[in-house]
């Protein structure tokens, strides 16, 4: 899983992942699967955003296995499992970055975790690209 290298996300560069995969995320059944580079790229330019708008170590923000980024500021984690982790797959982390679900609806319907006291504050920076 690539970890975020610090990279510029670029506004339009991030919405134009996005709107790449937005009939998949939009579609109930998601049916459509997009190729899999479409759907990492989304993905990371995504996680990118929010470690720029969110500069920081204290929550870690994982996408398997495309990608896991440090954000919020505070304190810095640097072995170990970190104490405030959110992980989910790659399409619902798409969703909460798009505003189509919250954090709290994802994680009630078991698709991905938000563990530590402040794992929850990334929501103040959704959604990323509003679909």
């Amino acid at each position: 899983m690539a970890r975020g290298r610090g990279n510029s996300a670029r506004p339009e560069d991030v919405r134009a992942a996005v709107l790449a995969v937005a009939d998949w995320l939009r579609d109930p059944d998601h049916t459509d699967v997009p190729p899999k580079a479409l759907v990492a790229a989304a993905v990371r330019a995504c996680a990118q955003a929010l470690e720029q708008s969110a500069p920081g170590h204290s929550v870690e923000v994982r996408v398997p296995p495309h990608v896991a980024i440090q954000c919020i500021d505070g304190p810095r984690h640097t072995r170990g499992t970190p104490p405030n982790v959110v992980e989910l797959p790659p399409r619902a982390w798409l969703l909460l970055a798009t505003g189509l679900s919250s954090l709290e609806q994802l994680c009630a319907a078991g698709q991905g975790e938000a563990s530590g006291s402040r794992a929850t504050e990334i929501t103040r920076w959704m959604p990323i690209v509003p679909l």
